[in-house]
């Protein structure tokens, strides 16, 4: 089929004889391999004359006339170009403009199959997914497409057209039309929204601009209809006749009977049409309400925390906005803003609180706090525990259950609390690692959730699990935040961009393809990078809320935070950091660093300013630990096409990396033995949580090394993780939930003696001071709290903790990963931030539609 086409299009493209379109002289095969032979245009095509910059006005004018006879030719002869963008345009040294690859050419549905379109019309249905153009197949370039060709549905001569207009814009402006960082987020911008029309030369003719304006036009149908009016148009231009520049045409003078003819005809058709609408007006459809945008202050004098679920909910009838914000002091809370008053109030009790959301009634909101599912009513009281919990979300079902997101899936609880139900487990071996922002389809038999196997996360699946039947499917690849909405669509959020689409209760799917209807919406890692959210929120009544994602940010810079509390930058350009470590000598950070597409390790040596990259293989390596004499650095690696587990590579990226380990849940290493021969570790297991692991390696830098087999050190019901190595290697720090809270606890290594709770009112992530003397830790406030110790034979005799530092750091990620390191002077932290801290702008707006 494929080479049936290819036979095709050569006959169809070489009957396109015109000067601005490279010829097309035959077709050669030299064994199994077929060529077309096209026409040698020299000179460089319009891709690099722009990227010298803008094009002048009548320049642009003599190209754009080329263009635009080129595929007025291929048009009249029901040939659409599909792929017109500037680098396949060539200018030769002379002037001459030739269009080339009109491989995506596709026939016009034509109304008479003759010429060279019924070539194409008359051929045999291609069965070849590569090969097919038709409708629901993407194909160009993005920054070009039409909408409609974006949306992969069938396109004719004006999707030229649009590309056309792309085109010129970018002649004119030295920029493209749409633009974006990925993909995604340019074919979104190509649907929703309007070039920078500023950025147009001020010079540029109204009658040009006109001509941009018409090309450009997302409904098909409201867009030029034919090249040939855009040629005839610049013709005008060039010749500069008064009408095409902007100045209206001064009309002849006519006799008085003949000038007042056209105004009493057009008086008659108002009287007759005015007769009409009047007869025709109780049967007429109301008009659709324009949706409404504005932004609006939250009400508090504090800043939203947009760094993990979900920031400003509204209530089901949408009179209420709860708030999770960020007050002075540093603690979040929720905030509850009744929307016919200025002013949100603050609920006591709701410290450290994540993730609110409301029930059925909007009488009560649920949330997250201390790793448990809490209540609250909405007028104030007292805070009530329902039972221990994750923090990927949750929903209140119509019955009285609340569904939320665990370490090991989706479970159900009586909004009273009790025991909980397990309803969705993990599948390690599909590479599950959460499952998160469940939300309960109306009736109360179906859940909607997130399903996350990758940790980049920014296209975790779209889920539904069936309460009744237990089975599960997927509804979508790829979509935060599922959400159904009372019109019947099923709203996420890809890419900065909020889609919606037709859903089937009763089928439990889509009926329709999703369509763009709100750019710009804020999307944030979550809490542990694996769950991430979307800030929005709709209301049963029609109402959204939510965060810009140019006044929420994300990236962070490093920072150094002392004693007193004073912040210095350390890295201030800005990225996707997470987990700093110092190297054994102080002189280097290693990291791990998301770009959108992986993550890896990488080494910032601050004293130089340089960044160097150590890992290439994987889709996601992270949580570096330094080995004790700095040569190497362990990471967990993970990857679709082999098992994850943990790996080393040497520090200055010679050699290949080593593995160390094989498993198919997650391991993160977290503290080497002061002799380099015990790696301490944490791994999540399904039905035991986290569990510390060792490994023990054999051999020497010159014999080599041989890692052993994991050992199990901790295990049970509890969770635990983060160990970390005393100085001396007796002891073992790690963070535990035994309690209810996460706190510091200290147990002999190895024996496993001597077990002491060091943290008071909740701690994690323990940082070990180089002098023997203090122990660090992260409160929940984001803050350093210190304990100083004295290690007396088996005993460890620990001082009451104290706060280390007033300094306050943003918490952006979980407890399985570090937003802070101790230096080895033991006299800084590195710390992690959004960028100018002292100067950051506070998130206090929100947008409502």
């Amino acid at each position: 089929d494929r080479l049936a086409r290819f036979q095709r299009e050569a006959e169809v493209l070489a009957s396109l004889n015109h000067p601005h379109i490279a010829a097309i002289y035959g077709i050669e095969q030299s064994e199994d391999v077929r060529a077309l032979v096209m026409e040698l245009v020299e000179g460089d095509d319009l891709s690099q004359r722009i990227a010298r910059g803008p094009i002048p006005i009548d320049e642009t004018l003599v190209i754009a006339k080329q263009i635009a006879q080129a595929l007025e030719c291929s048009h009249e002869q029901g040939i659409i170009h599909r792929d017109l963008k500037p680098a396949n345009i060539k200018v030769r040294p002379d002037g001459t403009v030739k269009v080339l690859d009109f491989g995506l050419a596709k026939a016009m549905d034509p109304v008479s199959t003759s010429g060279a379109a019924a070539m194409l019309a008359n051929s045999p249905t291609i069965t070849s997914a590569a090969a097919l153009t038709g409708a629901g197949i993407i194909l160009g370039t993005d920054a070009y497409m039409s909408p409609e060709q974006a949306r992969g549905q069938p396109v004719d001569k004006r999707a030229d057209i649009w590309a056309f207009g792309a085109v010129l814009f970018e002649m004119l402006s030295g920029r493209r039309a749409f633009e974006g960082s990925d993909t995604s987020i340019t074919l979104a911008s190509v649907m929703m929204k309007e070039p920078e029309w500023s950025a147009l030369p001020a010079a540029t003719p109204s009658g040009l601009r006109r001509l941009l304006t018409r090309c450009l036009k997302k409904d098909p149908n409201a867009r030029m209809r034919d090249i040939g009016e855009a040629r005839i148009q610049i013709e005008e231009l060039l010749s500069g006749a008064p009408e095409a520049i902007g100045v209206p045409r001064i009309p002849d003078v006519l006799p008085v009977w003949r000038r007042a003819l056209p105004w009493a005809a057009t008086g008659a058709l108002g009287i007759a049409l005015a007769i009409v609408l009047a007869l025709w007006a109780p049967r007429r459809p109301s008009p659709v309400d324009r949706p409404t945008r504005l932004s609006a202050e939250i009400g508090a004098d504090a800043s939203l925390a947009t760094d993990g679920g979900p920031a400003a909910v509204l209530s089901p009838d949408g009179t209420r906005l709860a708030l999770l914000a960020q007050a002075a002091d540093g603690n979040t809370r929720i905030y509850v803003r009744p929307l016919d008053q200025l002013h949100a109030a603050v609920l006591s009790g709701t410290e450290g609180a994540a993730n609110p959301f409301f029930s059925p009634d909007g009488q009560w909101i649920g949330f997250f706090a201390d790793n448990k599912l809490k209540k609250i009513a909405v007028n104030g009281g007292g805070a009530v525990t329902l039972c221990d919990a994750g923090i990927g979300g949750g929903s209140w079902s119509d019955d009285g259950t609340i569904i939320f997101s665990s370490t090991e899936g989706l479970a159900r609880v009586s909004s009273r609390g009790g025991e909980t139900e397990k309803l969705t487990a993990l599948d390690p071996h599909a590479g599950e690692i959460a499952h998160s922002w469940p939300h309960v389809l109306p009736g109360g038999d179906a859940v909607l959730f997130n399903s996350s196997t990758s940790f980049l996360n920014y296209q975790p699946d779209i889920v539904v699990f069936s309460l009744s039947t237990k089975q599960r499917k997927t509804v979508h690849r790829g979509g935060i935040s599922p959400r159904y909405l009372a019109s019947g669509h099923l709203v996420f959020v890809t890419g900065g961009t909020l889609y919606a689409a037709p859903f089937d209760l009763t089928r439990l799917e889509m009926t329709g393809v999703p369509a763009p209807i709100l750019a710009g919406v804020f999307a944030s890692p979550g809490v542990g990078g694996s769950r991430f959210s979307a800030q929005f929120s709709f209301s049963q009544t029609g109402h959204l809320v939510y965060v810009n994602d140019a006044s929420a940010g994300g990236s962070l810079s490093i920072y150094w935070m002392d004693h007193e509390g004073t912040f210095t930058p350390l890295r201030e350009t800005s990225g996707a950091y997470s987990t700093p470590r110092f190297s054994p000598d102080g002189k280097r950070l290693a990291m791990h660093i998301a770009d959108g597409k992986r993550v890896d390790i990488w080494v910032y040596d601050w004293e130089r300013d340089t960044l160097t990259r150590l890992t290439f293989a994987g889709e996601v390596n992270r949580y570096p630990s330094w080995t004790p004499d700095g040569l190497r650095v362990v990471y967990h690696s993970q990857d679709k096409a082999a098992r994850a587990g943990l790996f080393w590579v040497r520090a200055d990226g010679s050699g290949d990396p080593q593995r160390l380990t094989e498993s198919d849940v997650q391991q993160i290493p977290n503290s080497w033995r002061y002799d380099g021969k015990v790696l301490a570790f944490h791994q999540s297991n399904p039905g035991t949580r986290a569990d510390v692991m060792t490994l023990s390696m054999a051999g020497s830098e010159t014999s080599g090394w041989t890692p052993g087999k994991a050992q199990p050190f901790l295990t049970g019901a509890a969770s635990e993780w983060r160990p970390a190595f005393s100085p001396d290697g007796r002891w073992l720090a790690y963070t535990s939930d035994e309690s209810g809270n996460q706190e510091v606890y200290v147990r002999l290594f190895p024996s496993q003696g001597g077990k002491q709770q060091v943290s008071s009112g909740g701690g994690m992530i323990p940082k070990w001071s180089p002098n023997g003397k203090d122990l660090f830790y992260r409160t929940p406030s984001n803050r350093i709290n210190v304990v100083s110790y004295t290690s007396l034979g088996d005993a460890l005799r620990a001082e009451k903790a104290r706060v280390w530092s007033p300094g306050q750091f943003t918490n952006t990620v979980s407890g399985d990963a570090a937003n802070f390191d101790l230096h080895p002077d033991g006299r800084r932290f590195a710390v992690l931030m959004p960028p100018r801290r002292a100067a950051a702008v506070r998130v206090d707006k929100v947008t409502f539609v």
